[in-house]
């Protein structure tokens, strides 16, 4: 399973921790325990180059070249500036100056020309194979000669397997590093990691070369920084309260009442980083017939659901990418609103005849539709709102759920129909991984395998030599899934941060996710 295949699934990264005892810690001012969120779960190394997925301490050991602000903006970091040639076959980076790594060896070109070549052979190469060549132009200057147009580099460059260690510690360990050692620039530098436990860092209190995307310059406030992650989220909160950990870096929606009642403890939101979508399987009936997906599309009340659900936390999907994004900007005539009563007519206009039971027929079948969901709660709740939803336009719905260990089996099934489906990604190229005909063995749960579509598909994806091009083309691929009503978006999670505020300090906006640097003692 590749990155982008895991966070399809899931979400990104993670450490998994045996939940210790419920007695407060015992921490002075400059120290501080946070929970990892729920789905960063997997991490058995902090090896960038090797590993499919990492944790958010990984961001702490190590700097990259760029950095994705919360609002999916580009910020330089470790690289000062850089340029696009105008055929955008070479990227030129000019390296900030006075960088080290924690073991004290210097960052400079020759640390990026040996590393790009590092990722060959791993799951990770995909991020950096339009590169053909690395060139160290001077001591702090670089170019990437690329084998074609690749302006969705710049988002790779940001992602958290793209952080840079330190070529003497990296070859030194070969396999085993990123176990018992992992040498970044970054603001921590790892003291101890025990996979499915924790992790311990420290500070970095050389580090004088932070993100602008961060208000702390220097080495964090946080001196001593210990991550773990309690599966269950009632003891996470239990744990919270009685002060055994300072921070849980992602609340349950089912808790917030709880936390927003306790007067020790205050919240952040992060802003979105997936959609909730059901995915209609366009080659089975009755959805071969547009008119039905768009019934159901429509039926769908994203805003009853925000408020039942998830308490107004998020936003409600109107599309089938993160709001943010630019490509997400399409049309609003194309967007996928909820409207009743047109879904009624469309369903009459297609043949299906309301009976007395309040379920549709055609031919003598009855519109009953299957419905699978995880069964998370969240996503329980939310498709028994959908089953209420689609039957008061005359729609059957059957639900299964489905544990997180066999749910992605059932995908593969064939006789799957409707599919709520979470991802957490914010780049455009999921809509490649949900709906490309190159996947209908796989992640194509909707089965849409059009020529027009493949052609919006393939530009997108291959035909673009900027990255406004690359917008402009994937806006106009969206558009066009969202016209043939291939999916119907939901919800937009936030992630919400929990913090004992008698503890930490933590600014009221976050930049850049995780800005830990950011944090302060409260004494």
């Amino acid at each position: 399973m590749n990155r982008r295949e895991f966070l399809a699934s899931a979400s990104l990264f993670s450490l998994v921790a045996v939940v210790g005892s419920l007695t407060p810690a015992v921490a002075t001012e400059a120290e501080a325990v946070v929970v990892l969120a729920r789905q960063e779960q997997g991490a058995a190394s902090y090896d960038p180059v090797r590993a499919v997925t990492l944790n958010m301490a990984a961001g702490l050991i190590y700097d990259r070249l760029v950095e994705q602000a919360a609002d999916q903006s580009y910020h330089p970091h470790l690289a000062e500036s850089w340029e696009v040639s105008p055929d955008g076959l070479n990227w030129t980076f000019k390296l900030r100056k006075g960088v080290s790594f924690t073991d004290g060896e210097p960052f400079n070109a020759a640390t990026i020309v040996w590393w790009i070549p590092k990722f060959r052979g791993t799951e990770n190469e995909y991020m950096v194979d339009a590169i053909d060549k690395v060139e160290a132009l001077d001591e702090h200057m670089v170019r990437f000669a690329l084998k074609r147009p690749e302006p969705n580099l710049i988002f790779n460059l940001a992602m958290m397997n793209m952080g840079i260690p330190s070529p003497k510690a990296f070859d030194a360990a070969g396999t085993d590093y990123g176990v018992i050692q992992a040498v970044g620039t970054g603001p921590y530098k790892l003291e101890s990691f025990v996979v499915g436990q924790e992790t311990v860092l420290v500070a970095n209190e050389d580090y004088a070369w932070s993100s602008p995307l961060t208000e702390n310059k220097v080495a964090p406030y946080i001196k001593r920084l210990t991550v773990r992650e309690i599966p269950d989220a009632s003891t996470a909160f239990l744990e919270l309260r009685t002060g055994g950990v300072d921070m849980l870096l992602d609340v349950p929606t089912d808790f917030l009442p709880q936390f927003r009642s306790e007067a020790d403890l205050d919240m952040r939101d992060l802003p979105g980083y997936g959609i909730t979508f059901v995915a209609i399987n366009t080659r089975a009936a009755p959805f071969t017939d547009i008119r039905v997906r768009q019934a159901i599309a429509l039926a769908i009340d994203q805003g009853a659901i925000l408020k039942s659900v998830y308490g107004g936390v998020g936003k409600e999907a109107h599309q089938l990418l993160v709001s943010s994004l630019p490509e997400s900007k399409v049309d609003p005539a194309t967007e996928i609103r909820n409207d009743s009563t047109r879904s009624a007519k469309l369903l009459d206009e297609a043949g299906w005849t309301l009976g007395a039971d309040s379920i549709r027929s055609k031919d003598g079948k009855p519109l009953q539709v299957k419905l699978w969901a995880r069964a998370d709660t969240e996503y329980r709740r939310t498709a028994e709102i959908i089953q209420a939803q689609l039957k008061a336009v005359g729609i059957g719905i059957e639900i299964t759920v489905f544990d997180a260990g066999t749910y992605r089996d059932q995908f593969r099934k064939p006789e799957r129909e409707l599919v709520l489906q979470p991802y957490s990604w914010t780049n455009a190229d999921i809509l490649d991984w949900f709906f490309s005909a190159k996947r209908l063995d796989s992640w194509n749960l909707s089965m849409w395998d059009e020529p027009k579509s493949e052609e919006l598909h393939d530009l997108a994806m291959y035909g673009s030599k900027t990255w406004d091009e690359r917008v402009e083309n994937f806006r106009k691929y969206h558009a066009h899934l969202l016209a043939n009503f291939v999916a119907a978006p939901v919800h937009e999670p936030a992630q919400t941060m929990a913090f004992n505020k008698t503890r930490l300090i933590a600014p009221e906006t976050f930049r850049a996710p995780y800005s830990i640097v950011d944090i302060r003692p409260a004494q």
